[in-house]
């Protein structure tokens, strides 16, 4: 039982990396520490239904599908990450959509795609459930929050220059998605 533990929290960590990534990015924004926990616990919970729909899902798709999600989300943070770029450059006129209210929905949504193509391919080989969406979803929520704070860090210290190197990561991350390496 230990063993499969530590395999789902180390498959957890790899997981939620893009999510800690994409957070460094978003954080660089100046949010407030109510919108840094929600924006943790949303991540978390995208991070559990994604993988749960996706094992049980797992055996009636392709990896095809899997992969046209990562592309999905790979253009959407490159579409983001453009904005915010740009927005540098418009004299702190921002048009990104902040993660709140349907935008936090989008963004827990984009950055939980790859959840769910690993929940497919868990589903084919019959893990837990249970014990998989608490773990992704448990690590996905802190690793998040700690991104978002050590972005928010970050931008404290560079000003203006730290919302254009979340632009960057942002961009850079999803052609990490569309260009897997």
């Amino acid at each position: 039982m230990l063993p499969k533990l530590i395999t789902l929290l180390i498959m957890a960590f790899a997981i939620a990396m893009d999510a800690f990534s994409v957070a460094l990015g978003i954080g660089t924004y100046k949010l407030r520490i109510r919108q840094i926990f929600y924006i943790g616990l949303t991540v978390g919970l995208f991070h559990m239904i994604l993988p749960l729909v996706g094992i049980f899902a797992g055996h009636l798709l392709s990896e095809t599908f899997g992969q046209i999600s990562a592309y999905v989300g790979g253009a959407l943070l490159i579409c983001i990450g453009l904005q915010m770029v740009i927005a540098c450059f418009l004299n702190g006129k921002s048009s990104v959509p902040l993660p709140v209210g349907w935008g936090l929905l989008l963004f827990s949504l984009i950055i939980s795609l790859d959840s769910f193509s690993a929940g497919l391919s868990l589903g084919m080989f019959g893990v837990r459930a249970a014990a998989t969406v608490i773990c992704f979803g448990i690590v996905a929520t802190f690793l998040t929050w700690s991104g978002l704070v050590i972005g928010r860090k970050f931008q404290n210290l560079l000003g203006v220059y730290g919302e254009l190197l979340g632009g960057f990561i942002l961009v850079i991350f999803g052609l990490k998605l569309l260009l897997p390496l």
